[in-house]
């Protein structure tokens, strides 16, 4: 395969208009090219979202190559320098919706597990993918239902590198081993309607969550470890009052957000913000919303290979990260016992005229290659 397999693949990929949850053909252009090279696909429907998970082999290790064909709608049109689904070459950039998020990404490791079977049609363990179109949206019938179907059916993970644009300033510095846990509450505080100069009529529900606010944000909530930083409470949103300047209002709506680190658990977490509203003796409700449990691999078989693989192709010495949102490695954790993000800088994505420079991709795609290499090979 030359340079521009690779390059020619992006382009037919980001082509394709897959704003989620669609996926407009881009999963049976993979299968068909992963067809001659003896992978056996397989269309999994859930809902309006398609997910394919193509295997070559039957033998462990399983090493699976995983990713979304979904992207982000384009915004305002006219503010892109060109069509966003004309792939469109500038100044040694590949613009496109979904170039760097995550369509290189899985062109690379294609091509990768392609010329890699070319070399090596009698190597050790297998080679999966597992694609959806449901990673950008509520990602409720993409990557967890799948990962759900392998589980009854007793398929085994043993590796896994999702294609996420993990990389900062440099192709290879930077590898996400992890990712925190995301926890959101929209809490409830009653109080009384009234008239502003009245207050004694009234009872003002901002003025009661006050203190108690002012305590949780103060609240060191654990340490953090060698991996996670601290766990994190943020407000996002409050909202109180009726649009009047002249009444107290009758409720306040409080929504906040925890990323939390795998030494927390989110029910713990939930009863320590349940004993500070108690202890300020706050009237409320609180509905939490468990968004995603962290997960972590430490380092081992998998990130060795990757960062071996990328300091001989890039001379770069990469990085271990858990910082981020985040992303469907969390599903993939509960089959897998190593998995790890990798993919190109990160720097445009979801913006307009979303790009990655046309001179990392072979090297993203010999990566991936060489990291078959150094754990299919004897």
């Amino acid at each position: 395969m030359d340079h521009g397999s690779v390059l020619d693949l992006v382009k037919d990929l980001i082509a394709r208009r897959s704003v989620t949850p669609e996926d407009a053909g881009c999963q049976q252009r993979l299968a068909e090219r992963l067809r001659a090279s003896g992978f056996a696909g397989e269309t999994l429907a859930y809902g309006e979202v398609v997910n394919l998970w193509a295997r070559r082999g039957t033998a462990a290790p399983l090493l699976v190559f995983a990713g979304h064909t979904d992207v982000v709608p384009t915004g305002p049109l006219e503010k892109w320098g060109s069509d966003p689904f004309a792939p469109t070459e500038r100044d040694g950039k590949l613009y496109g919706r979904g170039a760097a998020d995550m369509k290189s990404s899985i062109a690379a490791f294609v091509v990768a597990a392609e010329e890699f079977v070319a070399a090596h049609p009698d190597h050790r363990g297998s080679i999966g993918l597992l694609i959806t179109s449901d990673e950008e949206g509520p990602s409720v019938d993409g990557t967890v239902k799948v990962c759900e179907a392998l589980a009854t059916r007793g398929v085994s993970l043993d590796y896994c590198i999702v294609g996420e644009p993990t990389s900062v300033q440099a192709l290879g510095d930077t590898v996400k081993n992890g990712r925190r846990g995301s926890l959101s509450g929209r809490l409830t505080v009653k109080g009384k309607q009234g008239h502003v100069a009245y207050p004694h009529l009234a009872r003002n529900p901002i003025h009661l969550l006050a203190p108690a606010l002012a305590e949780l944000a103060q609240t060191q909530w654990d340490q953090g470890n060698e991996y996670f930083p601290p766990t994190t409470f943020q407000v996002s949103n409050l909202h109180a009052g009726t649009g009047a300047t002249n009444v107290i209002p009758g409720e306040a709506v409080l929504d906040f957000n925890f990323r939390y680190a795998s030494i927390s658990a989110p029910e713990d977490l939930q009863a320590r913000v349940a004993r500070v509203l108690d202890k300020h003796g706050l009237e409320y409700t609180l509905d939490w919303t468990l968004g995603g449990r962290p997960f972590l691999t430490p380092r081992g078989e998998l990130s060795e290979a990757l960062a071996g693989a990328i300091l001989d192709e890039t001379g770069v010495a990469t990085e271990l990260s858990t910082t981020g949102g985040t992303s469907d490695g969390r599903f993939i954790a509960r089959i897998c016992p190593q998995v790890v993000e990798f993919g190109p800088i990160n720097a445009t994505i979801h913006q307009v005229d979303e790009h990655i420079r046309i001179d990392t991709l072979e090297p993203l795609k010999n990566i991936y290659r060489r990291t078959l290499e150094r754990l299919l090979l004897d």
